[in-house]
């Protein structure tokens, strides 16, 4: 998904990095209907996965309880019953062979998908800005070998290092924090790069340049003049790593390296749900897409976050209506 963002550099990054004010961001993103229902599905969402308990409680049941008596034995596990199992005590049907609540599977999956997708993009956020950071500000020793540590970084397959390390960590650490670090720490090369070009461009400016001449601090000026223009690039390649980090997640516990019975996550539900597709579709439908609304909802919103900070845009949109409205 990272290859799909085109990200600008040389002259047109510099123009594009520094974020519009406030609430002309916002005004942008309210003008746009479909930041709006990214947003909407996104807090809908975070709201479930954060009141799961209540919504449990609300249901009368747990993400690890066995039902036994509502899986047909005789069918190697099939729910008993219409559509997976639906009733007025499990509102989405039960999970075959285990019999375990499907909804409140899905609220507590919810959390750990989000939790290891966000967790993991703040650590490649921090890692890559301090890394492209020191590569545009360093000598070119430094940058040479920040650079030559970042394509190794780019180069390294994810799900081969995910197995490699799963392998020697012992069973009893924390599946999703060990998740978060090693998404955060494989997958920060994309975002270095884009730190270090962006940096270039901007220490090329007038005002970095004074600043440099007047005696401030490499510290001071990456605090001061680079990181406010970074702000923009930055938010928006975040918004992209996201989804993808969830898809990540998901692969990895599809995968049997991430996330283990039985706690919930979606990808190792799916993962499960893959010798149940003929007799009990639903199983495989309703995390798959859970994972496929949430993805499509991060994408969007990211698409237009970049256009609400980019200051080029409002202009682009007067050209278009202005043309628009002198043909017609």
């Amino acid at each position: 998904m990272t290859e799909l963002l085109t990200v600008p550099t040389g002259p047109e990054a510099v123009a594009a990095a520094p974020a519009s004010g406030t609430r002309q961001v916002w005004r942008r993103l309210r003008a746009r209907k479909a930041a709006l229902a990214a947003a909407v599905v996104l807090g809908l969402l975070v709201v479930l996965a954060l009141a799961a308990p209540l919504f449990a409680a609300l249901e009368g049941q747990d993400p690890t309880t066995y039902h036994d008596a509502l899986v047909d034995s005789a069918r190697g596990g099939v729910p008993v019953g219409s559509f997976g199992g639906i009733s007025a005590e499990h509102w989405l049907g039960v999970e075959p062979g285990t019999g375990r609540d499907l909804f409140v599977r899905l609220l507590y999956g919810a959390r750990v998908s989000l939790a290891v997708a966000v967790g993991a993009t703040v650590l490649q956020v921090l890692i890559g800005v301090a890394v492209g950071l020191a590569a545009a500000l360093g000598n070119r020793i430094a940058d040479s070998v920040l650079g030559h540590l970042t394509d190794v970084m780019v180069a390294m397959p994810l799900l081969v290092f995910a197995i490699a390390v799963t392998a020697v960590v012992p069973e009893g650490f924390p599946r999703p924090l060990l998740l978060v670090v090693v998404i955060g720490l494989i997958a920060w090369g994309a975002m270095a790069r884009l730190v270090r070009a962006q940096a270039l461009g901007l220490l090329n400016l007038d005002y970095v340049s004074a600043a440099r001449l007047s005696g401030a601090s490499t510290w001071r000026i990456a605090r001061r003049e680079l990181l406010p223009g970074l702000a923009a690039p930055v938010i928006t390649y975040a918004a992209v790593m996201l989804p993808q980090n969830m898809l990540n997640e998901a692969a990895m516990s599809f995968l049997g390296v991430g996330i283990k019975p039985p706690t919930p996550s979606w990808g190792q539900m799916l993962s499960s749900a893959t010798t149940w597709f003929r007799a009990d579709p639903l199983y495989v439908v309703l995390p798959a897409l859970m994972l496929f609304v949430t993805t499509f909802a991060f994408t969007v919103l990211g698409d237009t976050v970049r256009a609400a900070l980019d200051p080029r845009e409002a202009s682009r949109l007067r050209v278009g209506r202005q043309r628009k409205g002198g043909s017609s």
